[in-house]
């Protein structure tokens, strides 16, 4: 059986890399899908387009722009001369965030009387209007306290407030989203390699000489899955590496443990794709398959949006996707240092679902080849 088996494997390995076309999609596109979400892929707001309609153009007006660039959240690029540019410049998309400073600011600040500061953003995209209005007014605020009259500082001072940030202090995109691509690239790789193995040998005419071959149906599915769970591995520890070595992302937890994961993961992928191999007849078929199956997986895993802002029923569905446990698993090794004591469940229910669809794809396999 092993002789069978590894003779299978090498056959795989040949066929994979013999077309020299296969190698950017398997090393290749993995490592630019980090970039890609590594710099392009982020949710943090920075050099916010601003406009500046400034009524007083006195010392403090100036000092409150210039701390609204220095915190590096603001780019003030346009100063407007009325109010009908700064329609212009929001209606034409030139500008996120327009500040209007009213007439007498600077005096009404030292004589420590309420002035006015208008902030206006655009809103089409509401989650960076929401977070630039929250830097715009807390520098505001912070700026104005400073001109507070000391009745109210005393008043302000009982209350002492403090933020703090676990596990991801600097509030980096880049260290949530690099964690998921890792997952998202072990995904495609096994789904698009194992999805394609079994139609490739029916498109050739050789799955035929397989079928009459001595090899057990247990033997052909062990030789077809394990080569590109290898190439999914080398290419998780390729992007780990380059996170930790470009990205500056650290990993907080066991890497023993999140390589246990990631094989209870890969139990569920492969037999997805094995799957897929044995029910559709071409390899464009099979690709097409894969895409339909890995954008739902995305966007029902908690990748892009909380899976608790999802409707009821969708929610209820995501407990059947591989790409949510990992997710979790991956994330909580990478950024809070957890290990099984905490993870468990998510092993666990791994473990359960590949076990349940490796079972099932089996026997799909083994009825297609009989």
């Amino acid at each position: 059986m092993f002789g069978r088996v590894r003779h299978m494997i090498v056959k795989e390995f040949i066929q994979a890399f013999r077309n020299r076309k296969n190698w950017f999609p398997i090393f290749g596109a993995p490592v630019l899908q980090l970039f890609l979400f590594g710099y392009v892929v982020t949710t943090d707001v920075n050099n916010i387009s601003t406009a500046i309609y400034d009524l007083d153009r006195t010392q403090e007006s100036r000092e409150l722009v210039r701390r609204l660039e220095s915190s590096g959240y603001f780019s003030v690029n346009k100063y407007a001369q009325s109010p009908d540019e700064i329609r212009h410049l929001l209606d034409r998309g030139k500008v996120l965030c327009a500040i209007q400073i009213n007439e007498r600011f600077g005096e009404d600040l030292a004589r420590k009387r309420p002035t006015g500061i208008q902030v206006i953003v655009d809103g089409s995209d509401s989650n960076t209007a929401m977070i630039a209005m929250n830097y715009a007014t807390k520098i505001i605020s912070d700026y104005s306290s400073e001109f507070a009259a000391p009745a109210a500082k005393a008043k302000l001072s009982t209350i002492d407030f403090r933020t703090r940030f676990w596990y991801n202090p600097d509030l980096k995109s880049r260290n949530y989203n690099v964690p998921g691509v890792i997952a998202l690239v072990t995904m495609f790789v096994c789904l698009i390699l194992t999805s394609m193995s079994v139609v490739r040998e029916r498109e050739m005419g050789t799955i035929e000489q397989i079928m009459v071959s001595p090899i057990r149906p247990i033997e052909l599915m062990i030789g077809k899955t394990a080569p590109f769970a290898l190439i999914a591995l080398f290419d998780m520890v390729v992007v780990i590496i380059i996170g930790i070595l470009w990205f500056g992302v650290t990993i907080k937890g066991s890497i023993i443990f999140l390589f246990i994961g990631a094989l209870a993961y890969l139990l569920s992928i492969l037999g997805i794709g094995l799957f897929i191999s044995t029910v559709l007849k071409t390899q464009q078929q099979s690709l097409m398959a894969t895409m339909f199956f890995a954008m739902p997986a995305i966007l029902l895993s908690g990748f892009m949006f909380p899976i608790e802002n999802m409707p009821e029923v969708f929610q209820y569905i995501t407990y059947l996707n591989p790409l949510r446990y990992f997710l979790i698993i991956i994330r909580g090794v990478f950024l809070k240092g957890s290990g099984i004591d905490l993870l468990w469940p998510e092993l666990l229910s791994l473990l359960a679902l590949g076990v349940v669809i490796i079972f099932l794809s089996a026997l799909r396999f083994r009825k297609r080849l009989g």
